[in-house]
């Protein structure tokens, strides 16, 4: 059964750091393209990073500088490392691979595709 589970939410004051991560079973994900993307209450589900199987990575420039997507291949493991957080990151993370329509990118995803994991809850205090 292919599966991805994060782990490593929590709450944390502004200004905190986190690292979140993602196992996967099942499957080997070292040639694929994988993402974390995250949903706050009432908003829509929005895309925050990508990492393709040469290590390219995407981020929307809300998160620039701030957020970190990256993989280890031989733990069958991604990661994505958040600095600085404002209380407007809180949210569900979610990572997600198999998710691209055309691109390994952050805007280009299909919710109803690929594999997707329950998600790990981050909430951020001011």
């Amino acid at each position: 059964q292919v599966q991805l589970r994060e782990s490593g939410g929590g709450s944390v004051p502004a200004g905190g750091s986190l690292r979140l991560s993602c196992v996967a079973s099942g499957h080997t994900y070292s040639g694929d393209c994988m993402g974390w993307f995250r949903q706050a209450p009432g908003e829509e589900l929005e895309g925050i990073a990508t990492i393709d199987r040469n290590g390219l990575t995407t981020y929307p420039e809300f998160v620039k500088g701030r957020f970190t997507i990256s993989r280890d291949n031989a733990k069958n493991t991604l990661y994505l490392h958040i600095k600085s957080l404002k209380p407007e990151d809180t949210a569900m993370y979610y990572c997600a691979a198999g998710f691209f329509r055309r691109f390994c990118r952050f805007d280009d995803y299909e919710t109803r595709q690929g594999t997707w994991g329950q998600g790990t809850q981050v909430t951020v205090s001011s």
